[in-house]
């Protein structure tokens, strides 16, 4: 798959409680993460995926529908808000269980060590946050119009593959 270069570019969409971004720029971990601190968050959990060094990979290279894969992301982390709303623990007091999210994923290439996807979450409690981010990590993979391709080592780059990001 090859996308038209105007088809993969960066984009972002914010609200008060949900910042999605698509970007080619190094991910910014901290920033990230303070973009979901709250004085009412005891609790931030995050996900920082990597590229690692395995059989060979010498690097990832993203690619997306951007203008339909940010809004797939927001879907994701406001059904994640949804069902962390109906938990058990929230009917039992007032507090929303999810305050703010941010779910940021690389495009084009990311060498290894580097984040390609940083998602934060912050709630009242750590469940809560714990749920809610891995449940966007498995939907983001499984929905979002992000495909990838893994480079290896000696091997003729134009022979590769791109994959679903899943």
């Amino acid at each position: 798959m090859s996308l038209k270069p105007e088809s993969s570019v960066d984009a972002s969409l914010h609200t008060e409680q949900v910042s999605c971004v698509l970007t080619h720029s190094d991910l910014d971990v901290q920033r990230i993460i303070a973009s979901v601190q709250d004085g009412a968050a005891g609790a931030t959990a995050v996900f920082i995926g990597t590229t690692r060094n395995s059989f060979k990979v010498t690097r990832l290279e993203y690619q997306a529908y951007s203008a339909l894969a940010i809004k797939t992301m927001a879907a994701v982390v406001q059904h994640a808000i949804a069902g962390a709303s109906r938990s058990e623990h929230h009917t039992q007091n007032s507090v929303q269980p999810i305050i703010k999210c941010s779910v940021h994923h690389r495009l084009g290439s990311v060498p290894i060590g580097e984040p390609s996807i940083v998602i934060a979450v912050s709630s009242p409690h750590r469940k809560e946050a714990f749920v809610a981010c891995e449940a966007i990590l498995e939907d983001v993979k499984r929905t979002a119009q992000i495909w990838k391709r893994e480079y290896y080592a000696g091997e003729d780059e134009s022979a590769g593959e791109w994959k679903a990001n899943a």
